[in-house]
């Protein structure tokens, strides 16, 4: 049988927003503040003063009121997101502890109201400040039922963000394990298998356009041509043409 130990006991009685008013990163750390009696009862806004008293009877210490100088508690707001201001930074979405934030870079995010814990931490991270709070419409929202039904959920997301989380960075840590164990090859130098793997390649590719290329069609050979031959052959049909010119002018005569 499982035994729970007083800081589960104590965890099991806050709200589970992790909205980290009281001073620690999480209701998690404020409950094993509180086991070793480091931080008093006081300091959890969202579980209100039925959260101050449950504590007080479990831990047999006297409730106490909130101080006045920290943080008070009120009635919880939702986050909702104008989203025509929304640039799509993802900011919110990394900010939200239950996933309650949807959406991807660059595109619009949107709020999952069911989910929201009015934890107001995505409110800080907003570069554009287009994150609203709208109080909750409910006179009922703050009693110890709702409170503990909401947290029930909560937690469930919380835990199931965290467990993402850790797989993801472990998954990473992995992939970086697997890089750095296979040898980098040396600045400016490709392995000499791509080397000859790539000049195989231009090799068949030259050969395949010299087989496919048309056969140059063969010139005549010319003969070698005696110039001043070609000249007195010319001046002798002028001269005989000159001769028989002058031979009919003298018929007409």
């Amino acid at each position: 049988m499982a035994v729970i130990t007083l800081v589960e006991r104590i965890d099991a009685l806050l709200p589970q927003t992790q909205c980290g008013q009281c001073g620690h990163a999480g209701c998690r750390p404020y409950a094993e503040a509180l086991a070793t009696g480091q931080d008093p009862i006081n300091r959890c806004p969202p579980g209100g003063d039925e959260g101050v008293q449950a504590l007080a009877a479990l831990l047999g210490v006297p409730a106490i009121p909130f101080d006045p100088a920290g943080p008070l508690p009120k009635p919880r707001a939702l986050a909702l997101i104008r989203e025509d201001s929304c640039i799509g930074c993802t900011l919110c979405i990394q900010a939200c502890p239950v996933d309650a934030i949807v959406g991807a870079a660059k595109l619009m995010h949107t709020v999952i109201a069911n989910e929201c814990t009015g934890c107001e931490l995505c409110l800080a991270p907003c570069p554009v400040d287009c994150i609203d709070l709208i109080p909750v419409n409910d006179p009922a929202d703050n009693q110890r039922p709702q409170v503990m039904a909401r947290a029930a959920q909560a937690r469930k997301r919380f835990e199931a963000r965290q467990a993402r989380k850790n797989r993801d960075a472990a998954e990473k840590a992995q992939r970086l394990a697997e890089r750095a164990a296979v040898p980098a090859p040396a600045a400016g130098a490709a392995p000499a298998s791509a080397n000859s793997d790539k000049n195989d390649l231009i090799r068949q590719a030259m050969e395949r356009a010299r087989q496919q290329a048309p056969a140059p069609a063969e010139k005549p050979v010319a003969e070698p041509v005696d110039k001043m031959a070609v000249i007195r052959a010319a001046m002798e049909r002028a001269a005989a043409l000159k001769a028989a010119q002058q031979e009919a002018d003298k018929d007409k005569q």
